[in-house]
């Protein structure tokens, strides 16, 4: 017998069983009593500071209080940009993205996504003398839009030219000095730049066809099964107790500026009818 060999063997056996098992992102957080949060630095009405306390507001804001809470553990916000959502996620600088975060292919190679809580659209504003009537006529137009979002990608699905921005009020920007012929975000948000174009700027006005739906979900780092499966059992209860809609109605509901109803339910991805983007 080579005792050298079954030496090493036995020494190679005790080492592997030394490296502790990777913890689950769960264990962390309820060890750390705190639950990080990516959410917009400055999108309303997802997340921005308020005028007032400088305090983060707004629905993801709430969304991850209200995670937090049935976790039995404080909430930490981190606003972030646009483009760092995943990256902040993947790098493992906070627990969840918490960011009206679309479902896309590129993305869902990078981190686990939770079950949808809505369904967006990525909307198209022009001005109102603007001839266009359907996406297909900003085909190879410079079209305005937050750089690193769903927004950009679906401009450049169209094949119309992007000219992205770190904000979507730079983006809005450009587009009330003739930078670009419009500017796609989320319907809330746009429908938010056009009631204001009544009053202040060029007026604006939004073309009917969705540029791209998009399932909205909560990222976090993959590899973390007890923590995915904790995020979803949290958003299927917050979602019987009325607890999203609250929210919802809080921040776009039909008293808001926003006047939008949430129909959706938590459902997972599989059960959606959908053709993911790249």
């Amino acid at each position: 017998m080579n005792w050298k060999c079954l030496t090493f063997t036995f020494a190679l056996a005790a080492s592997t069983a030394a490296v502790p098992a990777k913890a689950d992102q769960l264990d962390t957080i309820l060890e750390n009593k705190t639950l990080r949060c990516a959410t917009f630095a400055d999108v309303p009405p997802f997340a921005a500071p308020d005028p007032k306390s400088r305090e983060m507001v707004g629905f993801d804001v709430d969304l991850c209080n209200a995670i937090a809470r049935e976790l039995g553990v404080e909430a930490q916000i981190k606003p972030v940009s646009v483009e760092a959502r995943v990256p902040e996620v993947k790098l493992g600088r906070v627990d969840l993205a918490v960011a009206n975060l679309a479902y896309t292919q590129s993305r869902a190679e990078q981190i686990q996504f939770s079950d949808p809580y809505y369904l967006a659209k990525e909307m198209l504003i022009v001005p109102v003398d603007d001839p266009g009537t359907k996406k297909a006529d900003y085909v190879g137009q410079r079209i305005a839009s937050s750089k690193g979002s769903t927004s950009e990608l679906s401009v450049k699905l169209n094949k119309s030219e992007p000219l992205t921005f770190q904000d979507t009020a730079s983006a809005y920007l450009a587009v009330q000095q003739g930078k670009a012929r419009g500017i796609v975000g989320n319907t809330m948000t746009m429908t938010k730049f056009v009631n204001e174009s009544k009053t202040r700027g060029k007026e604006m006005r939004m073309i009917e066809e969705p540029m791209l739906f998009q399932p909205i979900g909560i990222g976090m780092a993959k590899d973390n099964p007890k923590l995915t499966a904790k995020v979803n059992e949290v958003l299927r209860k917050l979602d019987a107790d009325g607890e999203i809609n609250k929210i919802w109605d809080k921040w776009l509901g039909p008293d808001t500026e926003y006047k939008m109803s949430r129909t959706e339910k938590v459902v997972p991805l599989s059960e959606l009818k959908f053709d993911p983007i790249p």
